[in-house]
């Protein structure tokens, strides 16, 4: 199966998970799972939250990211992947004051 991430509508959700600015997405959702390409303009944030019944594995494409993960603080770069098993807690931070952040992003439930 082949995900066309071009031909997905493009999600804009203002302060997503009670996070700064906007985030962007083309995101595909087949009920259970989902499968995402987002994107943080400098100065937007997704807001610290805890993944209760599913999981997230985010891989940096490009930009820098800071991730707030349980009680620490962990810095990634493009090639760089954040893992947040389910039942622990954590954020996604553009750290880039002038480049835009692109990541993609799975969220399998449990």
């Amino acid at each position: 199966m082949v995900i066309d991430f071009e031909n997905i509508e493009l999600s804009v959700q203002p302060h997503f998970k009670g996070g700064e600015g906007v985030t962007k997405s083309r995101m595909f959702f087949d009920g259970v799972n989902k499968i995402m390409r987002g994107m943080l303009e400098p100065g937007c944030t997704i807001g610290y939250h805890c993944h209760e019944t599913s999981s997230e594995m985010i891989y940096i494409l490009s930009g820098e990211a800071r991730c707030l993960y349980d009680d620490g603080e962990e810095r990634l770069l493009p090639g760089q992947c954040h893992y947040c098993p389910k039942g622990h807690s954590h954020s996604l931070i553009n750290a880039s004051e002038t480049e835009t952040l692109v990541y993609f992003a799975v969220v399998p439930e449990q």
